[in-house]
């Protein structure tokens, strides 16, 4: 049971291993995409932010619009006043109160459109921000990836190469003594062709008794007398 434990928990660190080599192998691939959509999403806040601003402006007009109404009823109300016609300023003043209403819930929109523009243009630099200090990441990240690449390639090829060398080498030195052997064959090979020509000519001159017989038992008979008179 413990074996199967070990097994089981070997093979799960094996899976673990491969699916995080496979993510890595498709990190770049994946920040590229994040930054993509990232991007997509920023022109999309300041498409919006934009049309936020358009409908403020509007809003902004509307509400000056109201302020100049609500202005101007009230000039007629306070005319009716001075002309001592209460009945009249009575209306116009109803009609104010339905201008200021209107006036209110512009103000109110304009300044709900203003903490909107506030709040987007400040999201839209906060992620302006994230993405150049993610692609500056990105950047470097694959600067490194294509130095660290070619340093392994280098080092690939000069581990080649050199093991390539060592072979030629080792090669060449085989080679050399090979020749040394060959040339050292070939002067002992001399050598003992000039041995055995001058030993046959040696023969030939005893035979032809121009040389004495250093063998021969007069030879030895000389050498002794000599010897014996020195």
């Amino acid at each position: 049971m413990n074996i199967w434990s070990k097994l089981l928990t070997a093979l799960r660190g094996g899976a673990n291993e491969v699916g995080e080599s496979l993510v890595d192998g498709q990190a770049l691939r994946i920040l590229d995409q994040e930054i993509r959509d990232s991007d997509l999403e920023l022109r999309r806040s300041k498409e919006a932010l934009a049309e936020i601003m358009a409908k403020h402006k509007l809003a902004e007009d509307r509400l000056a619009s109201s302020r100049d109404k609500v202005a101007e009823y009230e000039a007629y109300a306070m005319k009716a006043l001075e002309a001592g016609d209460e009945s009249l300023a009575r209306e116009v003043a109803a009609k104010i109160a339905l201008l200021e209403g209107s006036r209110d819930a512009d103000e109110h929109q304009v300044r709900q459109f203003a903490v909107s523009i506030v709040d987007l243009r400040k999201a839209i630099l906060q992620a302006e921000g994230n993405i150049r200090r993610l692609k500056q990441q990105l950047d470097t990240v694959k600067a490194t990836e294509s130095v660290q690449r070619a340093q392994a390639t280098v080092a690939h090829r000069y581990a080649g190469s050199q093991s390539r060398m060592q072979t030629a080498v080792e090669s060449l030195e085989r080679i050399k003594l090979k020749q040394a052997e060959r040339g050292a064959r070939m002067d002992a090979a001399a050598e003992l062709a000039k041995d055995e020509g001058q030993d046959a000519l040696d023969t030939k001159l005893r035979e032809a008794g121009i040389i004495a017989d250093a063998s021969s038992a007069d030879s030895v008979l000389e050498r002794l007398k000599q010897k014996s008179a020195g």
